[in-house]
C-alpha cells in the first residue's frame, strides 16, 4: 500500500472518530440538559398552561398511528388529571390529502375533552418548528410535553431554550427501536444547528393565544 493511501486511511479515521465524538457530545448534552424536567408519572407532574401533544403520522385510512394515539391517550390522561386547562396538538398538515391534527381533535372529543380546550397547529412539521410556534403563535408559557421516550429528551430540550417553562411525561408505551435510536441521535445534532443558525418556521402567521377558546382554530 503505497504512503498515500495510509495517509489517506489515516485521516480518514481521524474524521470519523471526531464525527462519533462530536455527534456522542451533542447526544449526551441534549439528555443531560433535559433530564431534570422530565417525570415518570402524571402525579409528579406541576400544573401549566396546556399539554403539547406531537404529531407521529396517520395510517392511511386516516386514523392514528398506534404511537401518535398513545401520545394523545397520555395526554387526555393529563388533561382529565387537571394538570393543565388546554391541549394543543401540532402536526403536518402541508397538504389537503395528509393532515395529522384534525383526527386527534375529532378522537380528543369522542373522549370528553370540550372542544374550546382543544387547539390545533397544522404546521408543527417538526419538533422545532412546534416548539417554536407553541411559544411564538400560540402564546405559550408553560407546558406539559408528551412523547414516546426516545423523543422526549429533544422535545423538551428545544422547549427550554426556546423560551418554554416545561415538563416532559412519556406516552405509556416505549417505541424505542434501533432505526429509532440512530434517527434520534442525529434529529439532536440537528436540533443543536437549528438553534445555533436561529432557524425559524416554515410557518407562523397571527398570534391565536393559548388563553382563549380553542374553537377557532379546529377543523370542520
Amino acid at each position: 500500500m503505497s504512503t498515500f493511501c495510509v495517509h489517506l486511511l489515516k485521516g480518514t479515521a481521524v474524521l470519523v472518530a471526531a464525527g462519533i465524538f462530536v455527534v456522542c457530545g451533542i447526544n449526551w448534552y441534549v439528555i443531560n440538559s433535559a433530564s431534570d424536567n422530565i417525570v415518570s408519572t402524571i402525579a409528579d407532574l406541576e400544573s401549566a398552561q396546556t399539554v403539547i401533544i406531537l404529531g407521529a403520522g396517520i395510517t392511511k385510512a386516516g386514523t392514528l398511528s398506534p404511537i401518535f394515539k398513545d401520545r394523545v391517550d397520555t395526554a387526555a390522561a393529563v388533561y382529565f388529571a387537571k394538570k393543565v386547562e388546554k391541549i394543543l396538538v401540532s402536526g403536518d398538515n402541508s397538504s389537503f390529502s395528509y393532515n395529522e391534527v384534525v383526527p386527534v381533535q375529532e378522537y380528543l372529543l369522542t373522549l370528553g375533552v370540550p372542544p374550546e380546550d382543544i387547539f390545533l397547529d397544522y404546521a408543527g412539521f417538526d419538533t422545532y418548528d412546534s416548539m417554536y410556534r407553541a411559544r411564538g403563535v400560540f402564546a405559550v408559557d408553560s407546558a406539559i410535553i408528551v412523547t414516546q421516550s426516545f423523543h422526549l429528551y429533544r422535545a423538551v430540550f428545544l422547549a427550554e431554550v426556546l423560551g418554554l417553562a416545561v415538563q416532559g411525561i412519556p406516552a405509556s408505551k416505549d417505541a424505542t427501536s434501533s432505526r429509532n435510536f440512530w434517527r434520534e441521535a442525529a434529529a439532536r445534532v440537528k436540533a443543536i444547528l437549528d438553534i445555533m443558525i436561529h432557524s425559524t418556521p416554515t410557518y407562523l402567521g397571527e398570534p391565536i393565544p393559548i388563553t382563549g377558546d380553542g374553537r377557532s382554530t379546529l377543523g370542520e
